[in-house]
């Protein structure tokens, strides 16, 4: 299912015009994405978790030339499935 198809989906649920429905999705992301960026965990019950964690600096090694480098700390965003979706998938 793609961008498109979701709007359309959602708004015909909700009863909504797809404009309206696609500014609705919109906001929900950007508040998101707000959040996150200020370092925020987002707990949709039912659903999951989503958080932003730091990994730590590493040392790597290329395959090819064996040369090691540093790769240097980096926040990843990290979503952690809730108990309820987990079990509707075993």
């Amino acid at each position: 299912m793609n961008n498109k198809e979701f709007t359309s989906e959602l708004s015909r649920r909700l009863g909504y015009t797809i404009k309206d429905t696609s500014e609705l999705i919109a906001s929900l992301l950007s508040g998101m994405t707000q959040q996150l960026q200020e370092g925020n965990t987002i707990s949709v019950q039912g659903f999951g978790t989503f958080e932003v964690k730091k990994k730590a600096e590493r040392i790597t090694i290329n395959p090819t030339t064996k040369l090691r480098m540093l790769v240097p700390p980096k926040l990843v965003l990290n979503y952690k499935p809730s108990s309820v979706l987990k079990d509707k998938f075993k």
